[in-house]
């Protein structure tokens, strides 16, 4: 007990440490911002914050904005939403060193005085990558991962790191070292996860450009929650090199790393400058596709499929209705717009998702909560990860019949061998020809598709995890998904939800009827999907999507 308690008291002051860490960041950039005001008092910072990125670069290049400028107006912005929101877990100092060599750049990368924030995952040099554990305190990383590199040389100021839910195995923003993270449109809701932070500062207008990862929403989530534009691209689309995953080593769910804005041109400037010889020359795994202008910036109407709901998390009201209208207006504009019909998403989500993630029965996403001091956060699929395999069986078969899902996650989280993971794989390489079959059938460009919204309230997306439905689909099939704004609750909307009873009618859809409740004025989503290495084709989508 002694022994406990020790340990205890040591991991306590650990998290105290950090706490403490976190805020002295925050001084530094109150005292960095108010020495900078005081030497410009004349500078509109107000002005700066209102450009959109791809004006704010033309601007940075062409020398009529100064870097610092730019800089300290953001850095003053993210402060105010981080006091607000507690979404940046570390000021990463080095930036005001970066700013001052900025001036002398031999050649002037696309991002030149950018300032961008960076998820906690996503390794910077000399900075800790904790993932919410307090295991991984005090153990910088040595360098910077492949998409921190490329920002740089593109002359990007990375600024921030922003947090995270504990082990990124969630779309909510908590974890014990750095607390809760809200949302700026209403702090009572979630801002998504897992990349929370993200979604938060950029939502806010604390960061222009953000950096966040998904394997099974965590790009897509935050932007959805925060009212902003993410794009989720093919998993290896961009280097994931130095960046820290949730499950290491799974293959079955393809983690992606992503940019989130406030615009899509802001996501696409972002691409260009990434998909340059640096990535390709950091990273020789990234196939060297350079962004395709010509896809991107082509006006020809596009054919483009349409579903309404998964059949297996019933859209709220908002949900279903940001569908209809976009797909009228996409019409209304010149498109064709062709119904696609979804089927067996309970199997993808049960088979594919949640074996293919915990194929092991668990044992290594245990692994990463040994010695921390709470694992609430993940209840469900710690206790499950837990439990023995005939206690999992026996639970199963009697749930079947009262909560069918339920039994299914029970059934999906046992212990695979070798031979059934390889089945696994070879499954779901079967699935995605299928789905490509019946895509290049209806002869499609892309697909418009549901987004989960709007924003849960916080603590709700924890014990809502078969909601990731709509967006899980898509890291299984590994096709580039982006999401943008196009609609906000309506009182209709929320009169029409008290009929809300969900496909199931067990304690999930009751629970996710209530985390819906109470969103008038919140901003709704839709997915935009394109097929496989299309990233182009999905920001074209994107853009024709925002400008309706």
């Amino acid at each position: 007990l002694l022994l406990r308690w020790r340990r205890r008291r040591r991991l306590w002051k650990k998290v105290e440490a950090a706490r403490q860490r976190q805020e002295r960041s925050l001084v530094q950039m109150e005292m960095a911002v108010r020495r900078f005001r005081e030497q410009h008092p004349s500078v509109n910072m107000v002005s700066i914050l209102k450009l959109p990125l791809p004006e704010l670069s033309k601007k940075l290049r062409d020398g009529s904005l100064p870097p610092e400028h730019v800089f300290y107006a953001y850095v003053g912005k993210a402060l105010q939403i981080a006091t607000e929101t507690n979404c940046i877990t570390e000021y990463l100092q080095e930036s005001e060193t970066q700013l001052r060599k900025a001036k002398l750049p031999e050649k002037l990368g696309l991002l030149y005085g950018v300032p961008v924030s960076i998820k906690d995952s996503i390794d910077c040099e000399g900075h800790d990558s904790t993932l919410g554990f307090i295991k991984n305190l005090n153990k910088p990383a040595a360098e910077d991962s492949v998409v921190v590199q490329v920002l740089r040389r593109q002359g990007a100021i990375p600024f921030v790191k922003t947090n995270v839910p504990q082990s990124l195995i969630s779309y909510d923003c908590n974890n014990l070292i750095f607390g809760q993270t809200f949302n700026p449109l209403l702090y009572t809701r979630s801002p998504g996860g897992s990349s929370g932070g993200e979604g938060a500062l950029v939502g806010g207008g604390g960061s222009i450009l953000g950096f966040g990862t998904d394997v099974g929403g965590s790009l897509r989530f935050p932007a959805a929650f925060c009212g902003i534009c993410a794009l989720k691209p093919t998993g290896n689309r961009l280097s994931k090199k130095g960046i820290i995953s949730g499950v290491v080593g799974q293959k079955a769910v393809v983690a992606a790393v992503g940019p989130m804005a406030k615009d899509v041109e802001s996501l696409a400037l972002c691409m260009r400058a990434l998909l340059s010889e640096d990535m390709f020359n950091l990273d020789s795994t990234v196939p060297p596709l350079p962004f395709n202008e010509e896809v991107y910036s082509s006006t020809r109407p596009l054919r483009i499929g349409y579903y309404e709901t998964d059949f297996f998390t019933m859209p709220s009201p908002a949900m279903r209705r940001a569908v209809r209208e976009t797909k009228q207006l996409l019409e209304d504009a010149g498109h064709t717009l062709v119904p696609f019909e979804l089927t067996n998403i309970d199997y993808v989500i049960f088979n594919f998702c949640v074996r293919g993630m915990f194929a092991d029965g668990g044992t290594s996403f245990l692994k990463k909560f040994k010695g921390e001091l709470e694992k609430s956060s993940m209840g469900l699929f710690f206790w499950l990860a837990k439990s023995p395999s005939w206690l999992k069986t026996v639970i199963s078969w009697i749930a079947k019949p009262f909560v069918p899902r339920f039994s299914h996650i029970i059934r999906s989280m046992r212990t695979n061998t070798v031979d059934e993971v390889w089945s696994l794989h070879h499954e779901i390489e079967d699935f995605c020809h299928q789905f490509t079959a019946q895509w290049k059938k209806l002869n499609l460009d892309v697909m418009l598709c549901p987004m989960l919204g709007p924003a849960l309230g916080i603590g709700y997306p924890g014990k809502l995890s078969v909601a990731v439905s709509y967006t899980m689909l898509y890291n299984a099939l590994d096709f580039p998904a982006g999401v943008v704004p196009v609609t906000m609750v309506t009182d209709e909307d929320e009169q029409e939800l008290k009929g809300y009873k969900g496909y199931f009618r067990d304690w999930w859809d009751r629970t996710l009827a209530k985390a819906f409740h109470g969103s008038a004025g919140l901003p709704v989503a839709v997915q935009c999907v394109a097929l496989p290495w299309q990233e182009e084709l999905c920001l074209r989508f994107m853009k024709e999507v925002e400008a309706l």
